[in-house]
């Protein structure tokens, strides 16, 4: 394919520009995937005028599936021509293209084009288990568990029951019995699969196979991460919100994801699915979504924007995204990956047992993207966190991905003693942080002082399921407690 342009140096540079040099680097070795954001995007301002989540789930759904509906078939017959295959979203009005250097150059030459983004494969930081001998105990709470006192607040009867939670990670192990009966598509006798879960993962490796028709965990990370947020077996305490249910979402091939892995998986929550994919519901979306794993610069994702407009999108239905900070402490300006470094992102760092900030725990501002945005927003338990394990273990790992679920499981804590909050996210945020232990450090980033608070260390502080469950009761006094025994 040939272009002629009256000022071929300057015309070059003009489409380039619009182009990640990640792509253009791997477009000159052959053929690559890659995304194309188009110019018109869904206007989704009037979701925040909405009063319920159901409300606002299926305006967002309508908004974006019209909008892509609209304006991707010419597009669409371009890449069909040339040959190329392709894979259309409406999470965000994009489609994922796997072509060459040729095919950039015609694709990104549309005006109806804004950018392309690389999809690179991105490899999973994660820690390994250790300790996984470690013998279940009964009437036991883990440390992280009574350290921000959900067990408290399970006293008053809330234990996240009627609250939707979601994870999108290496996969689930839903057989797992910590796991099993939080599990939205088990009825206690048979599993239903259809708008549970999803497998974004279109190949088979040794432990799951392509596109899975019930959730399987290839890696391990995702397990452990889900017993913090609902686990319970025995008597043994390990999740913060056992009463809630979950749905999951496979976004990485033994531990390698791309962006558009986790948008597809971002897609499947916002309006889940038969396995088939077909008959979305959006009235079926969770409350909020656990997402540790991030994008690094290393791996390709070179933009920092790639996955911003999803996030929001998501964040505008009335689902609240939460995010590992990262594991690249302890620098200041660490948290530079996808989805952390985002306003739409509810950013979590790592503290230990002693409420010490994690040596390996991400700190803020954000500069990647010039924001120089405060981040992490919260803190939680993160270093020595002991949780399930595929094949029915336990183990114990360390990392910002551990601190993640433990928002998510106060998130259905919360929204177990207050149905209302579901689909505003906002107040939910402003909840937890409000209600956060203070924590300063003599670290000063950004010209943000350790010593105030909020800080770009432990952002508002490490998380109180406690105090944010009481500031929703202004008459505290008059709460039943149900029982001041562990359960």
């Amino acid at each position: 394919m040939f272009f002629i342009f009256s000022h071929p140096a300057q015309a070059a540079v003009t489409w380039q520009i619009k182009v990640d040099p990640w792509v253009l680097t791997e477009t000159q070795k052959g053929e690559t995937d890659f995304i194309l954001y188009l110019n018109q995007q869904a206007d989704l301002s009037l979701a925040e005028t909405l009063t319920s989540k159901n409300e606002k789930g299926w305006y967002v759904y309508q908004q974006l599936t019209e909008t892509a509906q609209h304006t991707q078939p010419a597009l669409l017959q371009t890449i069909r021509k040339g040959g190329w295959h392709y894979q259309a979203f409406w999470v965000a009005n994009m489609i994922v293209v796997h072509g060459d250097a040729t095919a950039i150059q015609l694709l990104v030459s549309r005006p109806d084009v804004r950018h392309i983004y690389a999809n690179p494969l991105v490899k999973l930081d994660v820690p390994q288990p250790v300790n996984t001998a470690k013998p279940l105990a009964t009437e036991y709470f883990e440390w992280n568990i009574a350290k921000v006192n959900a067990n408290l607040v399970w006293n008053y009867g809330f234990r996240g029951q009627g609250a939707v939670i979601a994870g999108q990670d290496t996969g689930y192990d839903w057989t797992h019995p910590a796991l099993k009966n939080a599990y939205r598509g088990w009825d206690g006798s048979q599993a239903e699969h259809d708008y549970n879960w999803h497998d974004a993962i279109h190949e088979s490796n040794f432990k799951c196979p392509a596109d899975s028709l019930y959730p399987c965990d290839d890696y391990g990370h995702g397990t452990h991460t889900m017993g913090t947020m609902v686990g319970e077996d025995n008597g043994e305490q390990i999740g913060m919100a056992p009463a809630a249910k979950w749905i999951g979402c496979r976004n990485m091939n033994y531990g390698i994801g791309t962006p558009a892995t986790y948008s597809e998986c971002f897609q499947f929550f916002l309006a889940p699915t038969k396995l088939d994919g077909s008959a979305p519901r959006p009235d079926l979306s969770p409350d909020v979504i656990n997402n540790s794993w991030s994008c690094p610069p290393s791996e390709g994702c070179t933009d920092p924007n790639v996955l911003r407009t999803v996030v929001e999108n998501v964040r505008a239905a009335g689902i609240l995204t939460v995010q590992s900070a990262g594991n690249n402490g302890a620098a200041c300006s660490t948290i530079t990956d996808p989805a952390g470094i985002y306003q739409a992102s509810f950013t979590v760092g790592a503290t230990d047992s002693n409420d010490n900030i994690a040596a390996f725990s991400s700190r803020g501002p954000v500069t990647v993207d010039q924001s120089d945005r405060l981040k992490p927003d919260i803190s939680a338990p993160g270093v020595g966190v002991y949780s399930s394990i595929p094949q029915n273990g336990y183990g114990t790992m360390s990392g910002t991905s551990m601190a993640a679920p433990h928002v998510v499981g106060l998130t259905a804590l919360l929204i177990s003693a207050k149905p209302l909050l579901k689909g505003h996210p906002d107040q939910i945020q402003d909840i937890i942080q409000s209600s956060a232990v203070p924590l300063t450090t003599s670290q000063d980033c950004g010209g943000v002082a350790g010593t105030s608070v909020p800080n770009n260390t432990y952002g508002w502080g490490r998380i109180d399921a406690l105090a944010a469950f009481l500031e929703l009761f202004p008459n505290r006094y008059y709460l039943p407690v149900v029982s001041n025994q562990n359960p």
